[in-house]
Parts: structure tokens; sequence; C-alpha cells
């Protein structure tokens, strides 16, 4: 995937993240968070032998999960301190 298709499918995956998780983020936050979630995702899945989703939709729908569980993880670590 290219780098332009990479940073719009990490905006609307961070962006509906954004939404989904009720958080408070600016547009490259949310690419960043799009993009780094997939990434993550794409690597969880690949642990448990299965194969890495590929296509816009694959994309975006491992970077929505992704990007959920890195504003959970970030929320669970804010919390403790």
């Amino acid at each position: 995937m290219g780098w332009i298709v990479a940073i719009i499918v990490g905006a609307i995956a961070g962006w509906i993240a954004e939404k989904i998780m009720k958080a408070d983020h600016g547009l490259l936050t949310n690419i960043v968070l799009g993009i780094i979630g997939a990434m993550i995702f794409n690597g969880l899945l690949s642990l448990v032998g299965i194969a890495e989703r590929t296509g816009f939709f694959g994309s975006l729908i491992a970077g929505v999960i992704g990007a959920c569980l890195l504003i959970w993880i970030w929320r669970m670590i804010k919390g403790r301190s």
C-alpha cells in the first residue's frame, strides 16, 4: 500500500477509533494511531497464525481495532499515574 493511501486509511481508522472510544484527538494523532494501530493489530494476528489483512477495508478494520487498543492501553497507563 502506498504512503498516501496509508495516511488516508490511518486518518479514517484513527477518526473512527476516536469516536468509538469517545476520545478527543487531532488529525495528526488520528493518522498516527490508525497507522500504528494497523501495524500492531496485524502483528498480533500474525502471532496467532492469521494472515495479514490486505486491501483498503482490511487495513481500515485492522487500523480501527489497533487504534482502539492503543487508546485503551494509553488510558490504562495514564490512569495509573
